[in-house]
């Protein structure tokens, strides 16, 4: 089968949903150990302690721990390495990408009244790329589901005449209409019909059931994936340092996202009595979106060596806009006019009307031991409840199933952050550990994940120089659609990344 490129010559707003669900709102809710390669190497383990860029995001009092005003940059190199089975097939991928993901600066402003208890008070600025999309994986096997499953799902209790074209109407006409007037339910039930995939049960405007025009039996798979995308925010700080044992902070983020996804599935078989014995479906996703959050910290020096810190994260407002085209193409058997390829291209860009996701709130709570200039230890510890999770506005109907159905399959997951510094002179070896529990109360289709970290700094007087490497790993159930068809692939995810800091006193 030879695919025909698509190219979308026009596009409609659509004021249905586009069919967000529980992976769409994980996707956005959350994010990935970033940071400084200080704050990588004690994999975010930085609670109790500031001093750090990155541990201001986690604790906006931690810029008040600085003795002086300070910024960073951090370059990184992040490596993606899958490996896919689904049923028999086997298969292994990898994507590499080097960006700036962090960069920022604090501004300390010291108290020159002695007799204040405000010993010192700090503003920044800080970006950082919480989230990189690029992915890529591919799944194939050999299964006794078809994709036909997801048009009968969408088709069944439809009236044939909202989901096929009028007298004269193109396939771009038609789905068009269809969409604009009924949703995008019914704009893939069009797309099995259209493509020989569906059957009526009769050939009348009022009918509302369907069968499959492909056979029972095995059918050979496979299933691309390809993503690109970010996830970042800027945050805007201000902490204060109260006697000498308080630090308090306020950070105001500024949240942004892009995502790009084309994924392409391909089915072929060769059973008795099929009508269509194969079927190629594309699917692109186009997401942007904004958002905001705050944070509110605190860290005090219960001894000039013990420190605790507990944070604050408020839920994640979004607005999400969202845009999509398809493609599907089957071959169908004709024994009378000759076996022939069904295009059905409707070269429209789908944009849906922005909705909102409201991600959790989240707790951490943080301890931290100084050796005085030797070392120290840390360990972090931090709360959020996924299943409240909500697309808005609740009052949708559409949405607040998608809620519901977040509220059984979500739970509260856990993050548990272990790390530590060794100081040899101008040196710094460093190293850590992290435990992420799944989001799922199942627990197979985003399992636990677990990560370890190193890595080792250079101060040079008023530039510090800091290198880090950490490692996830983290086993994932992939469906290839939401409905009807749920066959999963499973994949074993592996995370690398290779990140370097350079810090400078301003």
């Amino acid at each position: 089968m030879k695919k025909i490129v698509m190219l979308a010559i026009s596009s409609f707003v659509m004021s249905f949903s586009f069919g967000q669900t529980v992976t769409d709102a994980l996707r956005y809710s959350n994010d990935n150990l970033k940071g400084t390669a200080r704050f990588r190497a004690l994999s975010g383990a930085f609670g109790a302690l500031g001093g750090d860029l990155s541990a201001v995001n986690i604790n906006p009092a931690g810029s008040a721990v600085f003795t002086s005003s300070h910024a960073t940059f951090t370059l990184e190199n992040e490596n993606i390495d899958n490996e896919t089975n689904y049923f028999n097939g086997r298969n292994t991928s990898s994507e590499s990408n080097i960006d700036l993901t962090q960069g920022g600066a604090v501004f300390v402003f010291k108290n020159n009244q002695q007799d204040s208890p405000w010993k010192k008070f700090s503003v920044g600025i800080n970006f950082e790329n919480s989230k990189h999309y690029d992915d890529n994986w591919r799944a194939f096997g050999v299964s006794q589901n078809s994709v036909d499953q997801y048009f009968l799902v969408n088709a069944q209790g439809l009236p044939l005449g909202e989901i096929s074209a009028l007298p004269g109407e193109t396939t771009t006409q038609a789905y068009s209409e269809i969409g604009s007037y009924y949703g995008y339910q019914n704009q893939q039930a069009f797309l099995g019909y259209d493509s020989y995939i569906l059957e009526p049960d009769a050939y009348d405007d009022n009918n509302t059931t369907y069968t499959s025009n492909i056979a029972a039996g095995n059918f050979n798979q496979a299933y691309n994936y390809s993503a690109t995308g970010y996830n970042g925010k800027v945050s805007f700080n201000a902490a204060a340092q109260y006697t000498d044992d308080l630090y308090i902070g306020l950070n105001l983020n500024s949240h942004f996202l892009n995502y790009e996804r084309f994924t392409s599935y391909y089915e072929t078989n060769n059973n008795d009595n099929t009508l269509v014995d194969e079927v190629l479906f594309d699917n692109t996703l186009t997401s942007n979106g904004t958002g905001f959050s705050f944070q509110l910290g605190t860290i005090y020096k219960v001894t000039p060596e013990l420190r605790i810190g507990f944070t604050y994260d408020s839920p994640t407002w979004m607005t999400i806009e969202e845009e999509t085209t398809q493609y599907l193409e089957t071959h169908v058997l004709d024994d009378v006019n000759g076996d022939f390829y069904q295009i059905v291209d409707p070269n429209i860009i789908n944009v849906f009307a922005g909705y909102k996701l409201q991600t959790p709130a989240r707790f951490t709570s943080s301890i931290a031991y100084v050796f005085g200039q030797k070392g120290l230890i840390s360990f972090d510890y931090s709360t959020k409840n996924f299943s409240n999770t909500k697309f808005k506005p609740t009052s949708d109907v559409y949405y607040s199933e998608q809620n519901n159905i977040m509220s059984n399959l979500l739970t509260r997951a856990n993050t548990y952050r272990v790390g530590g510094e060794y100081k040899i002179k101008q040196f710094s070896l460093r190293g850590g550990y992290r435990f992420e529990e799944s989001p799922y109360k199942n627990e197979e289709t985003i399992g636990d994940l677990t990560g370890y970290s190193f890595g080792l700094g250079y101060d040079f007087g008023n530039t510090v120089l800091d290198l880090a490497y950490s490692n996830s790993k983290q086993e994932r159930n992939d469906q290839f659609f939401d409905v009807g068809f749920t066959n999963a692939a499973n994949i074993d995810r592996t995370n690398s990344n290779v990140t370097l800091s350079l810090s400078f006193k301003l």
